[in-house]
């Protein structure tokens, strides 16, 4: 989880520092990852007693950028459960991560991703601590040369789109021999009625599609076709492959290429990806779609036509719409009991892949933040100013899904002395963490802003 610090000192002034790459340890928690990290080389502090159940380790001495730094930090033997600092080193993505156990973690295998990182001890760690921090995608991995794709279209754009659905999706389907050519032309029919629902346009969602088969196939990329004229003829000639349901394969394979910014992924844009299958998968779904969602992206499964009775035997996995999806709550997932019955199926279901407010399972700066508000509280400020400070961070408050499971907030404000006024985890939801910034009390008095950042680095995130 990412950390924030908001310093607001006279009336509406923020300040922001860049931490230093050599000397100063920066603050980060339990589940920060290899790729929240911008810089390389960077040293970071890790909070003490990370409990198992949070990190995610992914390899041995080298780490996939999808790996909690600090759980990496202690399956590596540099830190123990006290916590302490550690130095980040980036590296190019690899294939074959080990898994391993060691120090009490168990590391996970993974085939192949996109980034690396490496760890060593710190030669000289300062007492000083900074609460800067920055986030930034996985790093950019080039398309596999399978076929030679549509280069981008530089048209202007005819139409915006839907402006109240600017999202990127990523659309896998189904290509396998469960399907059979019969069936995957019924699914090219409804993939096609739900792009013209969505309604894509140069500022509105755009869709890339890619196909589930022995291997993966990407077919156009989410700027290959920014317009309806051009994408609903991309999905109507689209060729059945046939082999078998490597859906976890496909999702994968989407999570590493697809949302990159060189093939067409949008800063600041959701992502979403729509995964059809019909019967059931033939590869595990569960790593695959945790990756998705430890890379920003929210997935939705659709299964269609369901096994039969005398099938169930063949299903590998037959909890596997459950274990592909975050929430078993029937939002994320969602069935379909034919081919034939799929038209009404076209707006509940683009509903759902455009409900910006209901995407809450990916790791978002909205939903996965701890955000640290530093009050000025001084004399200078004046009670009515100080009172035009709450209701402008209970504005931003309102903008991020504060949960036990989401986004938390906390708050200091500071004169010459510092008080905590509430911290990150005594509010579990955005009713009351609101109520209680509303609540702050004005303290008056002189202004020691150093002091108050050092104050709040050590006792409001840790």
């Amino acid at each position: 989880m990412s950390q924030v610090l908001l310093l607001l000192t006279g009336l509406f002034f923020f300040s922001s520092t860049s931490g230093s790459e050599s000397s100063v340890p920066f603050p980060v928690t339990c589940v920060t990852r290899g790729a929240d990290l911008v810089e390389g080389g960077l040293l970071v502090s890790c909070p003490p007693d990370c409990p198992q159940w949070k990190v995610s380790v992914f390899g041995t001495e080298v780490y996939a950028s999808v790996s909690s730094v600090c759980g990496a930090a202690v399956h590596r033997g540099i830190l123990g459960r006290p916590g302490g600092s550690v130095r980040v080193h980036k590296l190019p993505g690899q294939q074959n991560y080990l898994r391993s156990y060691a120090h009490g973690i168990q590391s996970q295998a993974l085939s192949r991703w996109t980034a690396s990182f490496s760890l060593t001890k710190p030669v000289d760690v300062p007492l000083e601590l900074t609460s800067d921090t920055s986030t930034t995608a996985l790093s950019d991995a080039a398309l596999p040369a399978k076929k030679s794709l549509k280069k981008l279209s530089v048209k202007k754009a005819l139409t915006g789109g839907n402006k109240d659905c600017q999202m990127d999706i990523a659309m896998v389907i189904d290509s396998s021999n469960n399907i059979g050519q019969r069936r995957f032309n019924l699914q090219k029919n409804f993939v096609t009625k739900l792009a013209s629902m969505l309604k894509v346009g140069s500022t509105g969602p755009h869709v890339g599609l890619l196909q589930a088969s022995d291997s993966p196939r990407t077919e156009f990329l989410l700027t290959n076709y920014t317009q309806p004229k051009e994408l609903l003829p991309a999905i109507k000639e689209l060729v059945y492959l046939g082999g078998a349901t490597n859906t976890g394969k496909a999702i994968m394979h989407a999570v590493e290429t697809f949302f990159t910014q060189e093939n067409g992924g949008r800063r600041g844009h959701p992502r979403v990806m729509m995964v059809l299958i019909d019967g059931w998968p033939s590869d595990d779904l569960e790593q695959a779609a945790m990756l998705a969602r430890e890379s920003g992206i929210n997935v939705f499964l659709v299964s269609v036509a369901k096994p039969a009775p005398e099938e169930l035997a063949m299903v590998r996995d037959k909890d596997f719409m459950k274990k592909a999806v975050c929430k078993d709550n029937g939002f994320f997932s969602y069935p379909i009991s034919s081919w034939f019955s799929t038209t009404k199926h076209v707006k509940p279901l683009a509903q759902k892949l455009c409900s910006l407010d209901l995407l809450l399972c990916s790791k978002t700066c909205y939903n996965s933040v701890n955000i640290g508000f530093l009050i000025d509280g001084s004399s200078s400020i004046g009670e009515g100013n100080f009172q035009l400070v709450l209701d402008f961070l209970t504005g931003i408050a309102r903008s991020f899904d504060i949960s036990d499971i989401g986004a938390r907030i906390g708050a200091v404000q500071f004169t010459y002395d510092q008080r905590l006024e509430f911290g990150l985890f005594e509010h579990s939801n955005k009713e009351d963490s609101i109520d209680a910034l509303k609540r702050i009390p004005y303290m008056s008095g002189g202004t020691a802003t150093g002091a108050a950042i050092s104050y709040t680095t050590q006792n409001l995130f840790r």
